[in-house]
């Protein structure tokens, strides 16, 4: 049986274009006036093989799992052990390392579906996963939906990393994020939940990142009953201005100290905190039929005039 052909679609407004790939659903590209705002590979197929996730949709849970085993029900799961001894981005054959069902809805706008069978990558219950994209002006949005069978976890991320168009270091960064969960050796959350205040950690108050950022992969949470219809995070750097909309409880902030040029680009990942499956303190992540899941990210990037 041969392998599924690999596609892209453009969204395209203005001076804005993005290209998306049926393989992991990822953004490719994005850019204004042909000037890069994210980290893209040379070629498509690249994608393929690519280890650093790069602009994919993670899960079903993205980030790590301990040992990739949680209790469900009463009734212990194993999941595949991708990242060492523990669980990451939904396994080896996770969403970011699958085709998807790509559907163009006129040129601005794009629907991925997915179904995942049961058991795969050890994930009980099967789930229809759709994602709906639309480009608007500068604005980017991410519409991620999961129906399963039945309960499971599912805790999705989108992978895409930043750069506005240049070098990051001096890029100011504004965080609507007052804690975080402090991580062992593996990224693995102690299940503590401490504030950022007068820590390295606080963008509370935008400030500029520098080489003693070049190490950050951590997640925080953000500022219980904030303003919905605020940013949640805010990115400044070579011209351009990132700002950011979520509905999750927190992001993974990841500065990029694997990538093949260290700390040339951004991750801002909106998602529940790692090994939440393990970690009572950390917001549940268990869909139902009944109560299905879903997030919606808005991502805007316009010059700065």
């Amino acid at each position: 049986m041969s392998s599924p052909a690999l596609h892209r679609v453009v969204l395209a407004d203005g001076d804005v274009a993005v290209t998306l790939l049926n393989y992991g659903a990822i953004t490719r590209s994005w850019t204004i006036r042909g000037v890069p705002m994210v980290r893209q590979l040379p070629a498509d197929e690249a994608y393929l093989s690519d280890p650093h996730f790069t602009g994919i949709i993670a899960g079903r849970v993205a980030n790590r799992t301990a040992s990739g085993q949680f209790v469900l029900n009463g009734q212990p799961q194993q999941l595949s052990r991708n990242d060492g001894l523990h669980h990451l981005h939904g396994g080896a054959c996770g969403l970011g390392k699958r085709f998807w069902q790509m559907e163009a809805n006129g040129p601005h706008a794009l629907r991925l579906s997915l179904h995942s069978p049961d058991g795969e990558e050890g994930y009980p219950a099967a789930v229809d996963f759709t994602i709906d994209i639309r480009l608007e002006g500068h604005i980017l949005t991410y519409d991620m939906r999961a129906r399963p069978d039945r309960p499971t976890p599912i805790n999705l991320a989108q992978h895409s990393y930043y750069t506005l168009g240049g070098p990051l270091w001096g890029a100011k960064l504004a965080l609507t994020a007052d804690r975080h969960t402090p991580a062992d050796a593996d990224g693995i959350p102690t299940g503590t939940i401490v504030p950022v205040a007068n820590t390295p950690l606080d963008f509370t108050t935008p400030r500029a990142l520098g080489p003693a950022d070049a190490h950050l992969d951590t997640n925080l949470l953000f500022v219980d009953n904030r303003n919905q219809s605020a940013p949640v995070a805010t990115l400044e750097a070579n011209g351009h201005r990132l700002r950011m909309w979520s509905d999750q409880p927190g992001l993974q902030l990841y500065t990029g100290a694997q990538l093949p040029t260290p700390n040339s680009a951004l991750c801002l990942e909106p998602q529940a905190p790692p090994n939440a499956l393990n970690t009572p303190a950390f917001p549940p992540i268990i869909a139902t039929p009944a109560q299905p899941y879903r997030q919606i990210l808005r991502v805007e990037i316009r010059e700065d005039l």
